[in-house]
């Protein structure tokens, strides 16, 4: 049967940290399944239960399906199921190409991963793509949102309504998401409020990637925002709203027709599937056998296979050899117990107070002119230094006080 008449199909992202998946009916090419989540690196076994949802609650089997599969893990499991591989970039450019004919630019943030895709016009009238990804660091994409987004305690319902227009913006460095997590931590330490942080990390993710990623090149309107980031993150897309305009005067760039940032520069609806559903523009154009479902089975043993190697793979040799090997090294090495001095009601002792704020942690200890250790305390850091310091110090004072009373 030509795939343009099987009665199903399927396009596949497979990327980074989350799995899409869009199922259409073949003919109509009406959407009647849509998935989308994280798969915590268990791809292929997310995927496997995803096609068996597909199979049971669709009725997609051997043959009857036209697949194809693009993303970071597209490749590898690919041939699993017999699905098309698909060059992300080529994906994404296609859907865009044929939901939105007059997108001049693309702005794609993933889990890990980052692209601009310029549209270009030549003298002979054909469009021709200019791709630019990140190469080296997953800086400035969703992952360093997630890690920076934990340490402040924000819940992700927040988050996603978390604003930029009109927040107070301090200067964080977006090159590499180690060094945004530092410039957070010291501004967090000053007392900057959480959702100041989360906005000025938009700004400079936004602005990191308008450095970087376009390579010299204006981005044209109008601008396309697509991935989780930009469609789940209102002040990200916000952040693309206000800076893009700004090199847009700078550069004399004429807005035709347009209002400004909010319509110039849109993420549409479902735009964190935008990769699937250029996969699935690929199986509709597919007219070979090349892309048939294979049924879920192949995957099983793929998984199967893997499990096995890994369960059979040889391991390093142990630190001991035995438990009296292991014992000898505790007792060698062990830390000496901390031993409080012992007091008695009336003493007085003189004490030097050291605080350790870190970026994680508090720390404190009373030393004694000498240098031994009276009491020591220790907290996580709750956000505020102040606080912090405040209760390290009351934590030290009422152990001092209780040993001076036994």
């Amino acid at each position: 049967m030509p795939a343009d008449q099987l009665p199903f199909r399927v396009g596949i992202d497979l990327g980074s940290t989350t799995i899409k998946i869009v199922a259409v009916e073949g003919a109509s090419g009406d959407c009647i399944w849509r998935h989308y989540a994280r798969h915590e690196t268990q791809v292929a076994e997310h995927l496997l239960a995803c096609l068996l949802r597909l199979e049971r609650e669709v009725g997609i089997a051997a043959g009857n399906c036209s697949v194809c599969a693009t993303g970071s893990a597209g490749a590898a499991l690919a041939p699993a199921i017999g699905a098309r591989f698909v060059q992300e970039v080529h994906a994404v450019s296609l859907a865009v190409e044929r939901r939105h004919p007059g997108v001049q630019t693309v702005i794609e943030l993933g889990g890990q991963d980052a692209k601009i895709i310029v549209f270009r016009g030549d003298e002979a009238g054909t469009r021709k793509k200019l791709p630019s990804m990140n190469d080296k660091c997953a800086g400035g994409t969703g992952a360093v949102i997630d890690k920076i987004a934990a340490k402040l305690n924000i819940f992700p319902a927040d988050l996603e309504n978390q604003p930029y227009a009109g927040v107070r913006i301090h200067p964080i460095a977006g090159k590499c998401g180690v060094f945004a997590e530092t410039d957070i931590t010291g501004l967090l330490k000053q007392g900057i409020p959480a959702g100041e942080l989360i906005a000025s990390l938009f700004d400079a993710i936004v602005l990191q990637n308008l450095s970087v990623l376009t390579r010299g090149y204006t981005l044209h309107p109008q601008v396309l925002l697509l991935g989780g980031p930009n469609t789940f993150f209102r002040g990200l897309r916000e952040a693309w709203q206000q800076r893009i305009p700004e090199m847009w005067r700078e550069r004399g760039v004429p807005l035709p027709g347009l209002a400004g940032g909010a319509e110039a520069i849109f993420a549409p609806p479902f735009g964190h599937c935008y990769g699937a559903l250029g996969a699935l523009d690929f199986a509709r154009l597919e007219g070979d056998a090349e892309g048939r479902y294979r049924g879920h089975e192949p995957l099983a043993a793929l998984i199967q296979d893997r499990q096995r190697l890994g369960r059979r793979r040889p391991s390093l040799p142990g630190l001991v050899q035995s438990d009296e090997e292991r014992d000898a090294f505790l007792r060698q090495y062990a830390p000496q117990p901390f031993a409080s001095p012992h007091l008695v009601k009336g003493d007085h002792v003189r004490a030097y107070l050291g605080l350790d704020a870190g970026s994680t942690s508090t720390k404190g200890v009373l030393l004694s002119p000498e240098g031994r250790v009276l009491a020591k305390a220790y907290r996580l850091s709750l956000g505020n230094p102040i606080e912090d310091a405040m209760g390290i110090v009351a934590r030290l004072a009422r152990r001092w006080r209780a040993r001076a009373l036994t």
